[in-house]
């Protein structure tokens, strides 16, 4: 991985950014894990945000702040076009766009992190913004977004984005995600991508079985049990899953079983997931799940519906946009590496991402990052180290990284044609 001489030139921008504005971004991380808010709840993040670069705006920084867009209202947008336009048309050049995430999880905050991929975003937007001022790149203009996305966790907040155009004209667009640190190799710091497998495709539905109520010890023969649908539902899933590929995962949990248990249950649900390594192999992976809710409620002779959440697309990582994140955090002094090939830690990937769906549209990066956390993510201990100054740190060493991607995707016009070009095949595929 060769390193040019204006990524050298842009990692001292960008480093002279991130020390110039560390007071505000100690600041924001702290307010939004601080103040955990659940899918589409995040006004305070949202606000806190858009009140920080309103701010900027104020003294001078040409941003361009919109809050509550596309039709969301705790999404924002917040743009910066640099360098000269001639020709007076409304060409904005070509546009990198940093998607920041800042929903929790409910009852345990921000167990996901999702603090410092707000504040890693935020950082590189501005780290962005500062080295292409600070540079001599004259000609075409070029734009930088930051895009607030929220919901990822339960609500496809991007998939919404999407749908109401978001990422039309986007070029290419970054982010990175917090893991535990690798206890066999610890110094590692960030990985640009989890290979083979390792953001999956997701369904999600709430299946509901209706039955009829009796009375459970009088005339139980009188009910149709919808408990009893959801018993037998699982367990063909269950058993489903000995046949299955160790990639793919169904896992659900039990809403709602009935009221008193001397009453035939006459409403029960349950909440699915189903994940596979591609969206093409988790069509029929959903088919057969959906054969066994249809066969429980044959057996047990209750009507079923099926009610199906926004589904998350498995993610497709840009290779050049990797190689060149890798290159300039080995040159930052970072231990980075392409992929996690041979780490043998088995809480790398499995999950999934609305990112996935965002990949599939636009060339896309999606890296992680270690911090120090005595439990995986999804856990109250997460939580705690989602908010220590070092994971602070760590997200801005690879905030860091995506800026210098971004400068060089914007400015170089080779470099660019080769994302784009991974992009294209990887859509064949």
């Amino acid at each position: 991985m060769l390193v040019s001489q204006s990524q050298v030139r842009f990692i001292e921008s960008v480093q002279a950014a991130l020390q110039k504005y560390d007071d505000q971004l100690k600041s924001i991380n702290h307010k939004i894990w601080s103040d955990p808010e659940p899918a589409y709840e995040e006004y305070h993040a949202h606000n806190a945000i858009c009140e920080l670069f309103e701010d900027l705006q104020s003294q001078g920084h040409p941003f361009q702040v919109r809050r509550s867009v596309y039709d969301l209202p705790t999404a924002f947008e917040i743009q910066y076009t640099h360098g000269s336009n001639d020709t007076g048309s409304k060409d904005t050049g070509r546009i990198v766009t940093f998607n920041a995430e800042y929903d929790a999880l409910p009852g345990i905050g921000h167990a996901c992190g999702h603090n410092l991929i707000a504040t890693s975003s935020i950082a590189a937007f501005l780290a962005t913004c500062h080295a292409l001022s600070a540079s001599d790149q004259q000609g075409k203009p070029c734009t930088v977004r930051l895009l607030g996305t929220p919901a990822e966790e339960s609500g496809g907040g991007k998939v919404r984005l999407l749908e109401k155009g978001a990422y039309n004209d986007v070029d290419a667009c970054l982010m990175v995600h917090p893991f535990p640190i690798v206890s066999n190799d610890p110094d590692l710091l960030s990985i640009a991508t989890v290979l083979p497998g390792g953001y999956l495709a997701n369904d999600k539905v709430r299946v509901t079985f209706t039955g009829k109520p009796a009375h459970a010890a009088a005339a139980p023969w009188e009910g149709i049990n919808a408990l009893d649908a959801v018993v037998a539902a699982y367990v063909n899933i269950a058993l489903l899953r000995q046949q299955i590929l160790p990639s793919q995962k169904i896992h659900g949990i039990i809403v709602n079983g009935g009221d008193r248990p001397n009453v035939i249950p006459m409403s029960a649900s349950v909440d699915y997931y189903v994940r596979a390594a591609s969206v093409k192999s988790l069509k029929p992976l959903t088919e057969k799940v959906v054969k066994c809710f249809e066969a429980a409620a044959t057996a047990t002779g209750c009507k079923v519906e099926f009610d199906w959440g926004i589904s998350y697309a498995d993610l497709k990582t840009n290779t050049p946009i990797c190689q060149n994140y890798v290159s300039a955090m080995r040159v930052m002094g970072h231990h980075t590496v392409f992929d996690n090939a041979g780490k043998g830690d088995e809480r790398f990937g499995g999950g999934s991402t609305d990112m996935g769906n965002v990949s599939y549209a636009v060339p896309g990066f999606h890296g992680m990052f270690a911090i120090p956390v005595d439990g995986v993510n999804h856990t109250p201990q997460f939580t705690k180290g989602a908010g220590s100054p070092e994971s602070h740190k760590r997200s801005l060493s690879c905030a860091a990284g995506m800026a210098v991607v971004a400068c060089q995707i914007l400015t170089d016009d080779k470099f660019a044609e080769e994302v784009k070009a991974d992009f294209e095949r990887e859509q064949d595929h």
